[in-house]
C-alpha cells in the first residue's frame, strides 16, 4: 500500500505581495524527517521519499505525495467552515439593531444621525465584489482580521489573507516523470474541497527538483469597492528517492511471518 506523504507549504503572505516573490517568503515542511528529510523550514526542503522494493530488488509500491498550502499571519484553516459567514452575519445584525437604536434617537436634539451612521457603516465592514477570477469561498465575504474580527477599512487596517492557492506543479521531476502530479477533490473541508497530490515511480532514485505555481490574493480598492486580485508566483523544491528493500516494521526483516512466541497456557 502507497504511503501517504505531506508537504506543508506556509507562505508569508503578506511579504511576499510586498515583495512579489515567494523567495525568503516560503518555509516548507513534510512528514520525512526521521527519513531523511532536509532543510525543515526552510524555502529549500529535500523531501525524503523511500523507494519501496521486495529482497529480489522488484519495485514494491509507489508514494503518495500531498501538498497543503496555508497563509502564515492570517485566520487559521481549523476554525469552523463557516466562520466567515457567521462573523458577517453577526456583524449585520449589531448593524440593523444600532439603526433601529439610532432611529429612536434622531428625534432627540443634540444626536449627529449622519456622524452614527457612519460609524455604523464601518463598524458593519465591506464585502469583497465578486468577480469571474474571485468565485467561490473568496465571493462575497466580508475582510477579516487574524483575530476574526471585521475590517472596516480596507486601505488601513491589517487584515487576514486567503490562504495559498497551488495551480500548477511542474519542472524536473514532472518532465521526467518521476511524480505524476494532478488536482483531486476532497470531503476535506481544511482544504477547502481540492488539494495536490501525486504518485512518485520509486523505481527512479535520484534528486529532483519540481516547481509550484501558487496563487495569492491581494485586496484592491477599484472604484470604490474592495476586491481581491490574483498574483501568480512561483515557488521551487525538490525531492529525493532512496532505495530500500520493503521491511517488516516489527522485526525489521524482510516479509514473512512475525516471530511471535508461544503462549504458556495457564
Amino acid at each position: 500500500m502507497p504511503q501517504q506523504l505531506a508537504v506543508i507549504v506556509l507562505v508569508d503572505v503578506g511579504n511576499a505581495l510586498e515583495s512579489r516573490t515567494l523567495h525568503g517568503n516560503t518555509y516548507l515542511f513534510d512528514n520525512m524527517k526521521l527519513q531523511g528529510s532536509e532543510n525543515q523550514g526552510t524555502g529549500d526542503l529535500v523531501t525524503a521519499i523511500n523507494g519501496s522494493y521486495w529482497q529480489d530488488g522488484s519495485q514494491a509500491s509507489e508514494q503518495v505525495l500531498n501538498w497543503l498550502p496555508y497563509s502564515l499571519g492570517s485566520i487559521p484553516p481549523t476554525v469552523p467552515r463557516g466562520y466567515e459567514a457567521e462573523r458577517a452575519r453577526q456583524t449585520d445584525e449589531q448593524a440593523l439593531a444600532e439603526l433601529e437604536d439610532l432611529a429612536v434617537k434622531s428625534s432627540a436634539a443634540g444626536v449627529d444621525a449622519a456622524a452614527e451612521l457612519n460609524r455604523i457603516r464601518q463598524g458593519a465592514g465591506r464585502r469583497v465584489k465578486t468577480t469571474r477570477r474571485t468565485r467561490g469561498r473568496l465571493s462575497g465575504q466580508k475582510v477579516l482580521d487574524v483575530t476574526g474580527k471585521v475590517v472596516s477599512n480596507g486601505d488601513t487596517q491589517a487584515h487576514s489573507y486567503p490562504a495559498p492557492v497551488i495551480t500548477d506543479i511542474y519542472g524536473q521531476a514532472v518532465d521526467e516523470k518521476v511524480i505524476y502530479p494532478a488536482e483531486y477533490g476532497s470531503p476535506d473541508l481544511v482544504t477547502d474541497g481540492w488539494y495536490w497530490s501525486a504518485t512518485v515511480d520509486t523505481s527512479r532514485p535520484g534528486t529532483y527538483a519540481y516547481t509550484m505555481r501558487i496563487q495569492l490574493h491581494r485586496l484592491v480598492q477599484q472604484g470604490g469597492e474592495s476586491l481581491w486580485e490574483p498574483v501568480n508566483l512561483t515557488c521551487e523544491s525538490r525531492i529525493r528517492v532512496i532505495t530500500e528493500p520493503k521491511r517488516n516494521a516489527f522485526t525489521k526483516a524482510g516479509l514473512g511471518l512475525l516471530p511471535i512466541p508461544p503462549r504458556p497456557f495457564s
